[in-house]
């Protein structure tokens, strides 16, 4: 009987899932579409007929230090798992960024620009291609001789080189001897249940959205170049000299941090082994993206963390940088810290991969198994930063965020998590200061009407400020007010939920949203619509003070947390805490009632990281 009722239960709530959850809220027609297929599911999991593309690569790259090219041989296996027949195969490559002919969306100096890709051999299915790339933008199209069908495998070969650019963005020249290349090789761009091909450009400020793909792949590198990349290094034994290759596996099972090879070391040509070229071998599956850097004058400093306290797993954290590079010295112990409090604490689920590195370069920017961080003479800030890219690993990497279209769906969590960790390692009041700060130096001071555009606005079709408030601070603060209202217990349940029914695929924002309701078992659509599909904004007021009551008005409309500070005419006081289900029905007033039968003296409003817009109407007085 038992059983049969809890059947009943879930049927039911599936019934309503199906119902309700999804058409509550608006949805673009393509959108809708890939429900009806059911490649998208109103429970929040993927359809019982989604599917994914991927590919096997295999990669030998080389890096010519002189020269500053980089050249590659590169074989992809390619899965069509669609049910479409392919005849183009669509082609991405990041870096013709730097072509002068790529839209960007920012000034850049003639130091930024190169001549980008150029492909010398074009191989598919054996067949040879006259394709040169030189008309490329950052996303080419081949058309096919022979169609891929669905629910089949191509093979791809293209050698490739293009120059390393004098300035580095996210990738480039670091200085005369280092480099940091990613985005490094051509790939095939993605193909979605719901846009088709992905042929938006990248113009340097929407990000990527990646296959999750299987790599196997080399660096040449010339002689005194230590190479640090995503993956598992699988030869230390034949680059490095003995006692380097000793220190590194060392580091691998200890907490202890160790320097791998030092300035002198480094200087002296004694870390690798002695040949004109010596070549690293690194493996990585089911990941979005590698990349790499390399250098001859770094410091090398590594450790490692426990991750996973059930299986005992080990990540490695290692550390490249300048002699310089202050803020560095504590980068092993900072994401020790890091692995270790994602992993425990939020989201709560053990650091997915074997291993982190933090590169000093310029970019402020996460990568798979890495992050690319300039030196800022702030050490407080430096962790700030570098946590919030090793937050990254969450999102985009383990979730297959398509940041291009949805970037609030990875800033929004890796400013969240950054947030709460900084209160484990500052304090309250230091963490809250920092976000506040931020937000009010990058979005906040923008009084247009671009702040108020709602969220869920595709991120290429936002420019300027709103672009930064609604993919880092209106999303974050979405994330933790649904935290507040919820409470830590189920809100880790139901992300939870999320990300373990779309790590390793595609969630989009309706997946969240879906998610999220059956993860919680609550409709919290109203929530969603509030946050992600209005012009709202933060302006709460004061309206009126009675014996016993406050009638608190959402002049913004944000469902959002708040406290009711009351003194009374003893002077002693009482916070009130409200979580934002207070504005559940959309209700524009809310009523507070006072316990005490004290006098009031003064109400005060406290919103904390929520910044109010007019904080001027958040307090009264008796007269």
């Amino acid at each position: 009987m038992k059983k049969l009722s809890l059947h009943f239960a879930l049927t039911a709530f599936l019934f309503l899932a199906e119902t309700s959850f999804a058409q509550e809220l608006y949805m673009p027609r393509n959108i809708k579409e890939a429900y009806a297929k059911g490649t998208r599911s109103a429970d929040g999991k993927p359809g019982k007929n989604y599917w994914q593309n991927h590919g096997k690569y295999t990669m030998d790259i080389t890096v010519d230090a002189k020269t500053k090219i980089v050249s590659g041989t590169e074989t992809i296996i390619y899965e069509n798992n669609s049910d479409k027949t392919l005849e183009n195969l669509v082609i991405r490559f990041v870096n013709n960024l730097h072509k002068p002919s790529s839209p960007r969306s920012g000034v850049v100096s003639d130091d930024f620009l190169s001549s980008g890709l150029t492909i010398t051999s074009l191989k598919i299915n054996g067949e040879t291609y006259k394709e040169d790339a030189r008309s490329w933008g950052t996303v080419g199209n081949v058309k096919l001789n022979k169609a891929i069908a669905p629910h089949s495998k191509t093979t791809i070969n293209i050698d490739w080189n293009y120059p390393l650019s004098k300035e580095s963005g996210r990738e480039g020249q670091i200085d005369e001897s280092t480099f940091f290349v990613a985005y490094s090789y051509p790939r095939v761009s993605v193909l979605d249940d719901y846009n088709g091909w992905d042929r938006l450009p990248h113009t340097d400020r929407q990000e990527f959205y990646n296959d999750f793909n299987d790599y196997v792949y080399s660096v040449k590198a010339p002689k005194n170049y230590v190479v640090y990349a995503t993956g598992d290094f699988l030869n230390p034994d034949e680059v490095l000299q003995p006692e380097f290759a000793a220190r590194l596996k060392r580091s691998y099972v200890t907490d202890e941090i160790l320097h791998i090879a030092n300035e002198q070391e480094m200087k002296s040509g004694v870390v690798t082994k002695q040949n004109e070229w010596n070549t690293w071998k690194f493996e990585a599956k089911n990941i979005p993206d590698v990349c790499f850097g390399l250098s001859d004058h770094y410091l090398w400093d590594a450790s490692s963390v426990l991750v996973d306290k059930k299986t005992n797993r080990r990540a490695s954290v290692q550390a490249a940088y300048d002699i310089k590079g202050t803020d560095f010295v504590n980068s092993v112990k900072n994401n020790q810290f890091a692995l270790d409090w994602f992993s425990n604490n939020w989201p709560g689920i053990p650091y997915p991969y074997s291993k982190m590195t933090a590169f000093q370069g310029f970019a402020d920017m996460e990568y798979p198994m890495m992050c690319n961080d300039s030196q800022m003479g702030d050490p407080k800030f430096a962790q700030l930063v570098q946590d919030h890219e090793v937050a990254h690993t969450y999102f985009p990497f383990y979730m297959g965020i398509n940041e291009t279209r949805y970037a609030y769906m990875d800033e929004g969590w890796a400013t969240t998590f950054e947030y709460l960790i900084g209160i484990a390692e500052h304090g309250k009041k230091a963490a809250d200061d920092f976000y506040k700060e931020f937000r009010v130096k990058h979005y906040i001071n923008d009084l247009s009407t671009e702040e108020d555009q709602p969220i869920i606005s595709m991120s290429t079709q936002v420019s300027g400020p709103g672009y930064g408030n609604n993919s880092y601070g209106k999303a974050s603060l979405s994330y933790l007010a649904l935290k507040d209202m919820l409470g830590d217990d189920l809100f880790k349940k139901t992300l939870h939920y999320y990300m373990d029914t779309w790590n390793g695929k595609h969630p989009i924002p309706w997946d969240y949203f879906n998610s999220m309701n059956t993860g919680s078992g609550k409709n919290l659509n109203w929530f969603f619509n509030n946050w992600f599909f209005t012009n709202n904004y933060i302006d709460l007021a004061v309206k009126e003070v009675s014996k016993n009551t406050v009638l608190i008005e959402n002049k913004g409309g944000f469902a959002i947390p708040f406290d009711v500070i009351v003194v009374y005419d003893d002077n002693s006081t009482d916070t009130l805490h409200k979580t934002p289900a207070v504005w559940e029905k959309n209700q524009k007033r809310t009523t507070v009632t006072i316990s005490s039968k004290k006098t009031i003296k003064n109400v005060t409003l406290d919103g904390g990281i929520f910044m109010d817009a007019t904080p001027e109407n958040n307090a009264w007085a008796a007269k």
